[in-house]
């Protein structure tokens, strides 16, 4: 085999590789913000954040939330103490407003800015700009087809024109050929979506941020005011103040709650729940209203919703001489479908010791054995309330705030209960008992409702739902309107007719644009007078 001579190979030939291998460019500090910024605005980023976002947002609906139902939180604490302690550190009592929540946030708010500012100027850039000229060949394109016409080039050109123009299409002429595009209006919409999408992000924070949540319970022939004070939780936004707080009262007349009856296997199921309410703004009249599941009272520039209900028992504490030192109802919380409910009485004054109560109450009690008590119905048929009793420090002289739904029993010695020589005070209403160790005696009232109410106030809530329409309005548009491109050419024949040639081209998915380009022909050519 003849080999070739060094002379006869190309001068830039390279026998080996260079000594010195390839040295890439640095990137550097800017490079590198580039590199990562472009990784942070591109539309795949964003997609991924708004699916991270969804899913951060499970735990808020699994888990009881602070600023929501912070009873629910207390109790779910108690329930779960060494996983609500993981939970708690973790932030997912108050998911909506944990740092790692947040930084999600940010990013794709970040991030759709980082999209939609350049691809609205390219759109805009793209409306301006004349249709693109007719390709050589368009046979190579899609849904060509041609036809045969009498006619001279002009008037084929212009019936073109004229036809294109009509059903939408933007038109430039070259030569002895029409370029025709619409469906820009696509784009329009996927703008409109990603644009509308920073729009909720934006109301929802700046709503967030001057907005506040509060819960109150209020128990029958009682009131609540729209102060500070009178809730019993609250969560301001970062830019909150008192003026915010519009004055009003909700005075709750009476809680009528539904149960099924008629179906066995659903017997006790709540079927609807009804708050009647008497409500009043500064300088206004007092106004009869209702609260239900899903149908919230708007007041005072916030939505007043029914977050819950259960009963809260009236209890009358005398000393040994006869004098009333506690009468209020006490709200217990319900453990149970049946309403079997928890509820917690402290009395530091008034009694030779301090005295704290852990009560039990069965709003329909039938006995299991051995004393033991449950509720079968949630209604109250037969209400009757078991009561444990402690004496010694209720820890409430230490500076420290205590939740009124907890009693600590460190410092406490039991007196009546389970783990003591006197068995728990059992009441019905109407009833009475006296006290261990000659502290006095007790009574039960009376057992009215409570309705647990959440007061929101988001001023924000109008333009969410505009951008909300937007976002739905844009989706819509960018899915069903089609970008395409049509041609139509005119070639001249030696014998005086025309050959009339049609082709598109779609971007994107457009499975209709072989037979819109058959009936631009078949129209086309039945303006100039030919049947088809």
């Amino acid at each position: 085999m003849a080999s070739h001579q060094p002379s006869d190979r190309p001068a830039d030939h390279i026998d080996s590789a260079p000594a010195d291998p390839v040295q890439q460019p640095r990137l550097g500090v800017v490079g590198y913000l580039r590199f990562f910024w472009r990784q942070l605005t591109s539309m795949r980023t964003a997609l991924f954040l708004l699916l991270l976002l969804a899913i951060a947002a499970i735990p808020g609906s699994l888990v009881p939330q602070v600023s929501s139902d912070p009873n629910g939180v207390v109790q779910y604490k108690a329930a779960n103490p060494e996983f609500a302690d993981i939970l708690d550190k973790l932030g997912v009592f108050s998911t909506y407003s944990s740092v790692w929540f947040s930084a999600i946030y940010l990013l794709l708010f970040v991030s759709l800015i980082g999209c939609v500012i350049p691809r609205t100027k390219h759109h805009f850039d793209a409306l301006r700009a004349r249709p693109p000229k007719t390709p050589v060949r368009l046979e190579r394109l899609e849904g060509f087809t041609t036809r045969t016409a009498q006619t001279d080039a002009a008037t084929a050109v212009e019936a073109a024109r004229t036809l294109l123009t009509r059903q939408g299409y933007r038109v430039e002429q070259y030569d002895d050929s029409i370029s025709a595009e619409r469906g820009y209006l696509r784009e329009t919409g996927n703008l409109v979506f990603h644009t509308a999408l920073i729009g909720v992000l934006v109301a929802v924070g700046v709503g967030g941020g001057f907005g506040y949540t509060g819960q109150r319970v209020v128990v029958e022939g009682y009131a609540m005011t729209n102060t500070l004070a009178s809730y019993d939780s609250f969560n301001p936004g970062r830019f909150f103040t008192d003026a915010a707080l519009e004055p009003y009262s909700i005075a709750l007349d009476s809680f009528v709650p539904t149960y099924e009856v008629d179906n066995v296997k659903a017997l006790g199921q709540a079927v609807d729940f009804v708050a009647n309410v008497t409500t009043t703004v500064r300088g206004g009249e007092p106004q009869k209203a209702t609260i239900k599941v899903n149908e919230p009272l708007e007041i005072g520039g916030t939505q007043v919703y029914l977050l819950g209900n259960g009963y809260a028992p009236v209890l009358t504490i005398k000393d040994p001489d006869g004098t009333v030192i506690f009468s209020q109802p006490t709200p217990c919380l319900p453990q149970d479908a049946n309403l079997t409910s928890n509820c917690i009485v402290k009395l530091p004054d008034g009694l030779a010791e301090q005295v704290g109560m852990i009560g039990f109450f069965y709003p329909t009690a039938v006995d299991v054995g051995d004393g033991t008590l449950t509720s079968t119905y949630p209604d109250t048929v037969n209400p009757v309330i078991s009561l444990f009793m402690y004496t010694g420090d209720l820890g409430l002289d230490n500076g420290v705030g205590s939740n009124a739904y907890a009693l600590s029993l460190d410092n406490l010695t039991q007196i009546a209960g389970n783990d003591s020589a006197v068995p728990a005070i059992k009441l019905s209403p109407g009833d009475s008992a006296e006290l261990p160790n000659g502290l006095g005696s007790i009574e039960f009232t009376s057992v009215p409702r409570f309705a647990s109410l959440d007061v929101h106030h988001d001023a924000a809530q109008g333009w969410v739902l505009l951008f909300a329409a937007l976002v739905v309005a844009g989706l819509v548009t960018s899915l069903f309107i089609p970008r395409r491109r049509v041609w139509v050419k005119v070639v001249s024949a030696e014998d005086g007719s025309v050959e009339l040639e049609y082709a598109g081209l779609a971007r994107g998915d457009d499975p209709a644009l072989a037979a819109a380009i058959t009936d631009l022909a078949d129209r086309h050519v039945g303006q100039l007078g030919i049947k088809v």
